[in-house]
């Protein structure tokens, strides 16, 4: 053996015993640490954030410490739970350094007029989003969920809880049919975490990673949560028998180690999910729709009146739902907005999309008046 791999064996080995390995810690986040370790910093990874401190988790046990050096004006720079940081080694407060390189983010737009980025959490494997069960299935929230978990890096994964309130086998096959209809390579998984169905698969799905719960208040989410952490880690509240929505039973996100192996970040509900900057999430939401989309005629098709489109045709067959397409739209149009704000360029393609699209209504319009003449 030579000594390159001899070095890197001998360096896998000592971060699989490393105290930080049952919360993700590898070969390949110490290598991204050695320069801070040089600088006498502690390794931890974050498993809370709130009023700029954070609650770290290193080996010797999880510590407190202020995120005043890591406060940048880009809220996409933020310290966040998930994120692997370099902690001073002393002093009151303790103080983050900085965090490591992320190797995945689940970012969505704020709901406010600026609309900036916010970051939910970090270096996740795993996007769990969880639809309840017991109120009528939104496709097109799902879509959109599903939309910043493919850009954020991580694999989709669509939990049905609430599965013991639709006893019918054929019918739950037809509500699992159609989410996997709206989320073309994503597995679906309906559960009941009251009776303890699907969490055997479930588990065995996320171990050995991270992943992020994701969902509307009501969504199960907490219950959830405790079933896959084998205890009441989180706070279970009723939800409303009107329209099966529930309070913020979680209102930070939590990230907490699976008994099975892995890692759990609990989120708050999320009421808005706003899109940032998603357009390949999109695309991979929609993949029947890109795949159609190389056949038509013109290479920028929008599908909606040129000859020779694809789409439209599949439409026409029913090969293509009418749904799919005007939820892709709406997304794609809602991301392109968002770009817009932050790029000139893309401001400018709009531009000139909008005046194309209005001199070819123009010339349809004279050559309809020509022929009532």
């Amino acid at each position: 053996m030579n000594h390159a791999s001899s070095s890197s064996s001998s360096l896998s080995s000592r971060s699989s015993s490393h105290p930080l390995a049952p919360y993700g810690w590898d070969a390949r986040w110490e290598a991204e640490f050695a320069p801070y370790t040089d600088q006498g910093c502690v390794p931890g990874r974050v498993v809370r954030v709130d009023r700029g401190q954070c609650d770290v988790v290193t080996e010797d046990g999880v510590l407190r410490a202020d995120t005043a050096f890591v406060t940048p004006h880009d809220p996409l720079r933020v310290v966040c739970t998930g994120d692997w940081v370099a902690v001073e080694p002393d002093g009151n407060p303790r103080y983050v350094r900085t965090y490591l390189p992320r190797r995945t983010a689940f970012v969505r737009s704020t709901s406010s007029k600026r609309s900036e980025g916010q970051i939910l959490a970090a270096n996740v494997d795993h996007a769990i989003v969880a639809v309840s069960l017991a109120v009528e299935l939104d496709l097109a929230r799902i879509e959109r969920f599903l939309a910043l978990a493919w850009e954020s890096g991580a694999q989709p994964l669509v939990v049905l809880t609430k599965a013991d309130l639709v006893p019918d086998p054929v019918t739950l096959a037809y509500l699992v049919q159609d989410v996997e209809t709206a989320a073309p390579g994503v597995t679906v998984l309906p559960v009941s975490a009251e009776q303890g169905e699907g969490l055997d698969v479930l588990a065995a799905v996320v171990s050995g990673g991270t992943a992020v719960l994701l969902g509307q208040s009501g969504a199960g989410k907490s219950t959830l949560a405790n079933a896959l952490l084998g205890e009441d880690a989180m706070d279970v509240q009723a939800t409303r028998d009107v329209d099966g929505k529930g309070r913020h039973t979680t209102t930070t996100r939590n990230l907490l180690a699976m008994p099975g192996g892995g890692v759990l970040i609990d989120t708050p509900g999320l009421r808005g999910v706003g899109l940032w900057d998603a357009g390949s999430g999109v695309d991979q939401v929609f993949a029947e729709i890109a795949e159609l989309a190389e056949e038509c005629r013109f290479h920028d098709c929008a599908h909606e009146s040129e000859p020779g489109c694809a789409v439209l045709a599949a439409i026409d067959s029913g090969a293509l739902p009418e749904r799919r397409l005007e939820s892709y739209r709406k997304l794609m149009r809602e991301n392109q907005r968002i770009v817009a704000k932050t790029d000139a360029r893309v401001r400018a393609e709009i531009r000139k999309e909008f005046k194309r699209r209005g001199a070819i209504g123009k010339a349809a319009m004279e050559a309809k008046r020509g022929g009532l003449r």
